[in-house]
């Protein structure tokens, strides 16, 4: 059979999935061992010389830097990505986020060098954001862009997957090493997780290499060469849909790094839970998110991603005050359950987001404005989710209500960002309009 250009076999289909899938996995593993790190050790070895709560805090605060370079990250490879292609911009930030998370483990701790040791390890921790904050567009859009519009949620919502691989094998390292006695621990144990992702970026690189470029923005690009900048564009002819996604990602983002990053922080120091304990809850909470992710996906190819996204909105604003009254029993098995539950729900809003998002824009601007979309709410949510709650329980002296209330209010800016938006589940990507 004679095979129009641009045209995909499902074997190809298959292949771009599990390049995205496997390749973002290895990215998120990266950018959630700061996070884990952040929680347990950074505050000991780069916050020394302060309590252990305004450690905790500083620790959170480099935490943030990522976030706040996400956006850069997501406008400089959104622009290269629109202009020269999906494929290279995927291999671009793969290999910043892989060197930079190389980089800190081998950082020198303020024992060492002093004050230069969190200055380095803030500088590391942009450098990551910048390459996570370019890379999702351009896994997503690489399966978006050639999938069936039939199951191109069930199709994007794998990439999503990706995040709790990550954040598996990242929490599972640690989890390896924290068996270590402490002072091994603390001394050379914590750095094993990162050095380690050297090699995993190794594997994200030769898949990613082997794909090719996307065929809706390859036709594109034959059409019509690109003309100005995809950030001008974007901001002059989709600026409400910038604002509906950002919208849209601020339960989703916050709510993410409390169940994964800020849980540590508070069962630990607060409830005066084992670390053991904590991760475990996390990796189940990461092993049903895997299962669930996929299933939102599909089902918002059946009714649609509003519905399934306001769903898990609604839920978790719902289950905020029954998560801290379950975590407070400092029984593991309710622990574990608390955290479960919240990962499912954060699930529906996950699994369709890649499609509802990339939908949302056109293809000469699709990387830069889902890009920006997204990332533009990371350093107003998930960034700075940990650091506010932690804030916010010395504020009231350990009562979790602020924090349940700070969690809600995210849930309600989502509520009315997607209620405002158009369905687009049933729409055309090949229309710029």
């Amino acid at each position: 059979m004679i095979q129009t250009p641009g045209a995909t076999t499902p074997t190809s289909i298959a292949r771009v999935v599990a390049a995205s899938f496997i390749g973002t996995a290895i990215e998120w593993y990266d950018f959630f061992l700061y996070g884990t790190a952040a929680a347990l050790v950074f505050n000991k070895l780069f916050f020394p010389e302060i309590d252990p709560v305004s450690g905790t805090m500083a620790a959170f605060g480099t935490y943030a830097v990522g976030f706040l370079a996400r956006p850069l990250g997501g406008i400089v490879f959104g622009h290269y990505g629109d202009r020269v292609g999906r494929k290279s911009a995927l291999v671009i930030t793969l290999m910043i986020v892989g060197l930079s998370t190389f980089a800190i483990g081998l950082l020198p701790t303020y024992d060492m060098v002093g004050v230069w040791a969190p200055l380095l390890l803030v500088a590391l921790r942009f450098v990551q954001g910048l390459g996570v904050g370019g890379e999702w567009g351009g896994a997503v859009l690489m399966v978006v862009e050639r999938g069936n519009p039939r199951w191109r949620g069930f199709s994007a919502s794998w990439v999503q997957a990706g995040a709790p691989v990550g954040l598996l094998l990242a929490t599972g390292a640690f989890g390896l090493v924290s068996l270590l006695p402490a002072d091994q621990f603390l001394a050379w144990g914590w750095r094993i997780p990162f050095l380690l992702g050297i090699l995993l970026t190794g594997v994200g690189l030769f898949l990613r290499l082997k794909i090719l470029e996307s065929p809706l923005f390859a036709q594109a690009l034959a059409a019509k060469p690109p003309e100005g900048l995809p950030l001008f564009e974007v901001l002059r002819k989709h600026p409400r849909n910038v604002m509906l996604a950002m919208g849209a990602r601020v339960a989703e983002n916050g709510f993410y790094y409390f169940f994964t990053v800020f849980c540590l922080s508070y069962g630990t120091q607060y409830l005066g839970m084992s670390r053991g304990v904590l991760i475990d809850g996390v990796l189940l909470g990461a092993v049903a998110h895997l299962i669930a992710t996929p299933l939102f996906g599909a089902l918002s190819d059946r009714v649609g991603r509003k519905p399934v996204y306001l769903g898990g909105a609604l839920f978790l604003a719902a289950f905020t005050f029954p998560f801290f009254y379950l975590v407070q029993t400092r029984e593991a098995e309710w622990v574990w359950l608390a955290i479960i539950i919240g990962m499912v729900g954060h699930a529906a809003m996950y699994g369709p987001q890649a499609a509802f998002l990339s939908e949302l824009f056109g293809t000469r601007v699709r990387y830069t404005g889902a890009s920006l979309g997204y990332q533009l709410a990371a350093p107003l949510s998930g960034g700075i989710a940990p650091l506010v709650a932690i804030a916010l329980l010395r504020w009231s002296g350990g009562d979790s209500w602020p924090v349940a209330v700070y969690l809600v209010g995210m849930a309600m800016v989502t509520v009315i960002a997607v209620c405002l938006a158009a369905e687009t589940n049933r729409r055309d990507l090949g229309n710029e309009e």
